[in-house]
């Protein structure tokens, strides 16, 4: 059985649904913290039992019979999310599942200036202690990219803090690949990194956009400070703001610069790129 965390989010909910694909519903179950939102997925035969990375016996329970468990991280901006993360490994391993797989990050690592990859980093050593087989999904960054990138629709510019080269994958891939792991009969160890074939930047971004619409689109570099303030003049908390910052400031290092061909020869095909991103609206992100 395959257990997997967060099935009602978006992330880990496409995981499932291309792990219905792969094998029989009996063989998957999900740990969830409202089983009433997973009721589509004990119609079609899903497993679902409630847990929370903030109770063990809970998530004990929800592991049960696992052969792998697939963790998401936490999204708890008011939480301790390294013992969060802590306890649900420790609740797997407890479980007597023999791996554990992690949605971490790409660039995971102690020393950076975008705080959340320490987390990632704290949660792979522990899952490297841990005992039983694990595998660190790093994946490069994804979601919506009209977040990322403002209001360019409307202005014709990114007017957005010096970036540099960052990967920015397709969620419906991350889970793809995510699902194709599960079910493979060759488990990858360790971190992997599920990058873009080649990194791109903001002025890319700007480029696939001009594509898209057939109007000129600039990428604009705005002052550090001018950014922060122009945000918090639109109501964007000042720690929210430089908490986005610091990711600028990451990639402007040339921390996410890497690229790794192994999301490609997981999902058998090049990952979408940033113009097929930018083509999907945002109601159609899963």
């Amino acid at each position: 059985m395959i257990i997997v965390t967060g099935a009602t989010g978006a992330l880990n909910g496409a995981t499932v649904e291309h792990l219905l694909k792969r094998i029989p519903p009996h063989r998957i179950g999900v740990s969830v913290r409202d089983a009433a939102r997973a009721a589509h997925l004990a119609d079609r035969g899903v497993r679902v039992r409630e847990g929370s990375y903030d109770d063990f016996a809970a998530l004990r329970h929800s592991f049960a019979d696992a052969e792998q468990v697939l963790l998401v991280s936490s999204s708890d901006l008011a939480a301790d999310v390294v013992t969060q993360h802590r306890t649900a490994i420790d609740a797997a391993v407890d479980a007597g599942a023999q791996r554990i797989l992690y949605t971490s990050a790409h660039g995971s690592g102690f020393t950076t200036p975008y705080p959340p990859l320490a987390i990632h980093a704290a949660t792979e050593q522990h899952l490297a202690a841990s005992g039983v087989g694990w595998t660190a999904l790093r994946n490069g960054f994804y979601g919506d990219p009209h977040q990322l990138l403002g209001a360019w629709r409307q202005t014709g510019t990114i007017a957005m803090p010096a970036d540099g080269p960052f990967s920015w994958i397709d969620r419906r891939d991350a889970a793809q690949a995510a699902a194709a792991i599960l079910t493979s009969d060759a488990p990858l160890d360790g971190p992997i990194d599920l990058t873009l074939p080649q990194p791109v930047t903001l002025a890319d971004f700007a480029a696939a956009a001009s594509e898209l619409t057939g109007r000129r689109i600039d990428r604009v570099v705005v002052d550090d400070d001018t950014w922060v303030a122009d945000q918090i003049a639109s109501g964007v908390a000042e720690a929210v703001a430089r908490f986005t910052l610091s990711m600028f400031e990451a990639t402007r290092t040339g921390h996410f610069a890497g690229s790794d061909p192994t999301l490609s020869r997981l999902l058998g095909r090049e990952p979408r790129g940033i113009v097929d991103q930018l083509r999907t609206r945002p109601t159609e992100m899963p």
